[in-house]
């Protein structure tokens, strides 16, 4: 059993697996900073500084406080504001995860695109096409006579 587990464990497919798993995890912190350090702030400068997560629609006449924490406490409410921002934050990750996909998509197209390179014959190859060549033209030598 421990055999297979470790035949199991240590297939190119699980490595792989594991491996992709670990670039994603690195990758998604680094579109959470892009997206949280610099195009949030951008929105909220162009938006006037609004912090919609904080937005809330109070369900119940009972619901008098300024903050989601507080209102939710008071009674139902209905939470819109972190719906936008997940929303906003969800378009921008695609937008980033779109550019990247295309520039892969790009750089996969040069290189099919590429000619093969042309592999040099080796040397013994070379030497029998030559004895091929000299047989030939001397067998239609002796044919014309």
């Amino acid at each position: 059993m421990l055999k297979e587990f470790k035949e199991f464990a240590l297939k190119g497919n699980m490595v792989d697996l594991a491996i992709g798993i670990i670039i994603g995890a690195a990758f998604s912190g680094l579109v959470n900073s892009v997206v949280k350090d610099l195009f949030m702030p951008v929105i909220a400068a162009i938006s006037g500084g609004v912090d919609f997560t904080n937005k809330f629609v109070g369900l119940d006449d009972g619901v008098t406080a300024t903050s989601l924490d507080a209102a939710r406490e008071q009674g139902p409410v209905l939470a819109y504001g972190q719906f936008v921002t997940l929303s906003i934050n969800f378009l921008i990750v695609a937008f980033i995860l779109f550019m990247v996909v295309k520039a892969m998509n790009r750089l996969k197209r040069k290189e099919e695109a590429k000619p093969p390179e042309v592999a040099e014959v080796p040397r013994n190859e070379k030497l029998l096409e030559e004895i091929r060549d000299l047989l030939a033209s001397a067998a239609n030598r002796e044919t014309r006579v």
